[in-house]
């Protein structure tokens, strides 16, 4: 299996300005190796052919291009690679409904990155210090926060400079062991399986009765708003321009940090805690487009955590399914009756079998019974989906999702009473 390791940087002024170099030629070099495939013609081979052949003309390049002469080899040819790799992104795109152009050549602010690949990389202590040492660039100081693991083989390294001027390492780690096999879904008991029903006011609502907050961002958020009407006052690509549209990265990047943060954690817990979880496939795309609190739900980033949730249930051997979300709020989760009811009603009353809940968690266990059905388990003994529901919640503030594997650091949620 494959991973990412991201460390930060900490280059001296000197070594900045060198990044800045490699990375500006492997940005000329990018917007080369697209003039010369759009010359191409289509039929000379596949996109991946057509790239290679512009890949195969590096050593004439250098005859004549000296800035090239100064950059390792193996960042020049993943360079040209990555217009392969983009065109392949624009496919995959258009086949999820989006609307997408051609490649366009990189200004010096959209081009962030380039990797070492296979070679030309390795960690080192110098003076006391845990250093990067990048082949034909510098030995740069990395702030080594956690080891990479002992069973894993280092394939590639990507050095990204934020827009807030902060250098990353990207390691790019591929794990020699298998990982963790699934245990058989007939054997897992009803306790370690889980529905999670995702939200704005509540994040996350699971049938085992926690419920965690959403991240509450709007401190972070006014900031924003106030570096960004400072921006406006600016003049126009001015030093203090510059210097403020900083701030004003900085400010986004900080939201995401917390964001990411946030549902790294709790995808960890969900996925170390049970052995089968079950989560909705939103369309958030279709979502985005509505008019109504367009902006919460990309806060949300529910996509973002459900594809953390994914990988993490698969290194953890955890058996993870996606169904379809509509008619999970309506239907009861105890006799299947559809009851309509707006937005802010937020309990569940049946009016066929009488079952009260909360919304949320109601819908939590037609996501867990669908999950199963979705997998061909037999829910109707061994598993409490239809003859029980909790009718309680144990709410979990966002401030506590403090480490992986533990949704509250002090104490775990006592377990939610049952009716049937």
């Amino acid at each position: 299996m494959n991973y990412n390791y991201r460390y930060r940087l900490k280059p001296t002024d000197r070594q900045r300005k060198t990044l800045d170099y490699h990375r500006d030629t492997c940005r000329q070099l990018y917007n080369h190796a697209l003039y010369r495939f759009n010359q191409i013609p289509e039929s000379d081979g596949t996109v991946k052919q057509r790239v290679r052949k512009i890949r195969d003309e590096l050593p004439v390049l250098k005859d004549w291009w000296d800035a090239l002469t100064d950059v390792y080899s193996k960042v020049l040819q993943p360079t040209v690679m990555r217009i392969a790799k983009n065109i392949k992104r624009l496919g995959q795109l258009k086949e999820q409904g989006y609307t997408v152009g051609e490649l366009r050549w990189k200004s010096p602010r959209e081009f962030r990155s380039f990797t070492y690949n296979q070679s030309g990389f390795e960690l080192d202590k110098k003076d006391g210090q845990t250093v990067l040492s990048l082949s034909k660039l510098a030995d740069i100081p990395i702030e080594l926060h956690r080891p990479l693991p002992d069973d894993a083989t280092v394939k590639e390294v990507t050095l990204k400079k934020e827009k807030t001027g902060e250098w990353f390492a990207i390691f790019g780690i591929e794990m020699d062991g298998e990982p963790p096999t699934k245990p058989s879904l007939a054997d897992i008991d009803a306790e370690n399986m889980v529905g999670i029903d995702v939200g704005i006011l509540k994040y996350a609502q699971d049938t085992d009765g926690t419920a965690v907050e959403s991240l509450d961002l709007s401190a972070e958020r006014d900031r924003l708003e106030r570096e960004q009407r400072t921006l406006s006052r600016k003049e126009y690509k001015s030093h203090n321009w510059k210097k403020q549209r900083q701030r004003v990265a900085e400010c986004h990047f900080q939201i995401k940090r917390k964001r990411r943060d946030f549902l790294h954690k709790l995808s960890n817990y969900y996925a170390r805690e049970y052995e089968l979880v079950a989560v909705e496939n939103l369309d958030v795309k279709g979502m985005l487009e509505s008019a109504r609190n367009s902006r919460n739900t990309a806060s949300a980033a529910w996509n973002t955590f459900t594809d953390m949730l994914e990988y993490k249930c698969e290194r953890e051997g955890t058996h993870f399914v996606e169904v379809e979300p509509e008619g999970t709020t309506k239907e009861c989760a105890q006799c299947g009756v559809a009851t309509d009811k707006p937005l802010w009603v937020r309990e569940h009353s049946c009016p066929a079998c009488g079952l009260k809940a909360d919304r949320d968690a109601n819908a939590a266990w037609n996501i867990l019974l669908r999950g199963l059905t979705e997998l061909g388990v037999d829910h109707s003994e061994g598993t409490p989906v239809e003859t029980a529901l909790p009718a309680d919640t144990a709410v979990v503030s966002a401030k506590r999702v403090l480490e992986a594997g533990s949704p509250c650091l002090k104490e775990p949620p006592k377990a939610a009473s049952r009716q049937g």
